[in-house]
């Protein structure tokens, strides 16, 4: 995919009305001062914060969640969300609130199918959503941008444009909704045609073709060619140990019979209808990215009676934010709960199976499982940094339009180049922490102190 950057960013002044509170905010956090990092005042050690999070994940796994995050900074980035909560908590924040992602950073924004069918991009992860500081999301999603860079050996100075790209989408696109009604904020999608506007014509046709194809293949009826099994005249989800297996041994139907019903208690009663056309047939226990490695996640499949027709849905542990501690408790009691209204709110179409559910002591959200999504991978998306910024700056700008007060951070962020300065300073001496901090953890683990499992095999 070959992108190009609108350098014309053309601004809108923010309604008078709203000028008051960016402004004020200034006085909180002044502009320039987004750009500072001290490590000396962080308030915590990130191993330790690391460390912390091993008490609600299963013991088995994380040795993997450990070896995946030493792989490299790029992976530690991902899985270290909770550290650099910590860091910006330590620091002044604007006051000017928004329903953060709370990991927006670069490779968790992509493309699947709404419910109408059409494929839209979006942000993707949502396990640490909850209402915060704007600009928290910006920073996480900016300093992405410096790490993934230099993991793919691109220039720093590329790395920079790329901040820059980012910010400057964002900046332009918070502005613009700010001037509009707020229903049609709502309303507004980014769809392939959008992202393909970041694309130059002579590459247009052939990145289409690319985005279709791959969007057709992941779904459960692709999916399904790979993972199940016949045996003994019924299909099963084949095993991967220790990334793919069954734990739940014979209590397996019970155990999904509670599962299910508390979920379809979430859910509207037209999808309880509509599930009530399938049953539950097999569940594995999944291993999936860097940062959830450890927290129960079970592949779930149906089956619809009369078809046959498969239907994946994952049902993914959810815990507290990262953020809780700094921001207050979630309003919700439920986890899950927590993580689907924030996707809700967040995202301009949310899968219609979204729902939670719980077991025992723990929380759980629920999705389908890789209905036409199209993911982005670090080495795809390196080569053209700037301009997939670009797109992931809009789509941050309508997120927090939607949630937050955009004419107040349209105020605040103004019309000059501090904040953008300052995010670029920023982004790298983050950067330059978050190496560090991975090189904490692989002196940990190459010492004995910590134990990994260095293998990084590919998952479904």
């Amino acid at each position: 995919m070959t992108l190009t950057v609108d350098e014309s960013n053309p601004v809108d002044a923010p309604a008078p009305e709203h000028e008051t509170a960016g402004r004020m905010s200034r006085l909180r956090v002044p502009r320039r001062e987004l750009g500072e990092w001290a490590p000396s005042t962080r308030g915590h050690d990130a191993l330790r914060t690391i460390l912390a999070q091993s008490d609600i994940r299963a013991p088995d796994l994380l040795p993997i969640r450990h070896g995946r995050m030493s792989h490299s900074p790029w992976t530690y980035y991902r899985g270290a969300a909770a550290v650099m909560a910590n860091d910006l908590a330590s620091t002044p924040h604007t006051g000017i609130m928004v329903q953060m992602c709370g990991d927006a950073h670069v490779l968790n924004y992509g493309m699947w199918t709404s419910p109408e069918r059409n494929l839209i991009f979006d942000l993707r992860d949502f396990d640490e959503t909850l209402p915060g500081p704007f600009e928290w999301d910006l920073k996480r999603f900016l300093a992405s941008l410096i790490v993934l860079a230099r993991d793919n050996g691109i220039p720093e100075t590329l790395g920079h444009k790329a901040v820059r790209a980012g910010y400057r989408n964002y900046r332009r696109h918070i502005r613009e909704y700010s001037a509009m009604p707020q229903i049609d904020v709502w309303y507004d999608r980014i769809d392939v045609d959008q992202l393909l506007a970041y694309a130059k014509k002579d590459t247009e046709a052939d990145v289409d073709a690319i985005i279709e194809s791959k969007a057709k293949k992941r779904t459960s009826r692709g999916v399904s060619v790979k993972l199940l099994a016949d045996v003994d005249g019924r299909r099963v989800i084949t095993e991967d140990p220790p990334y793919r297996t069954h734990r739940l041994g014979d209590a397996a139907e019970e155990v999904l019979r509670e599962v299910m019903g508390r979920y379809h208690e979430s859910i509207p009663d037209h999808l309880q209808n509509l599930l009530t056309r399938y049953d539950a047939v097999d569940a594995v226990r999944q291993v999936v990215g860097v940062g959830s490695v450890g927290m129960r996640v079970f592949l779930t499949l149906l089956e619809e009676r009369r078809s046959g027709d498969p239907l994946f849905l994952q049902v993914k542990q959810a815990g507290p934010s990262v953020y809780e501690p700094f921001l207050g408790k979630s309003n919700y009691e439920n986890h899950g709960a927590r993580v689907v209204h924030g996707q809700r709110l967040i995202q301009s179409a949310t899968d219609m199976f979204v729902g939670w559910t719980s077991f025992l002591d723990m929380d759980f959200y629920v999705r389908q499982f890789r209905d036409g999504k199209v993911i982005p991978k670090g080495e795809g998306v390196a080569p053209q940094l700037a301009q997939f910024a670009a797109a992931c700056g809009h789509v941050l700008a309508r997120a927090h339009a939607r949630s937050g007060d955009a004419a107040a951070i349209a105020d605040y962020l103004g019309r000059s180049d501090k904040v953008e300065e300052a995010m670029v300073v920023f982004s790298s001496s983050y950067a330059d922490q978050n190496a560090t901090d991975h090189a904490q953890l692989a002196k940990a683990i190459e010492n004995g102190d910590v134990l990994a499992e260095r293998g990084w095999p590919d998952i479904p």
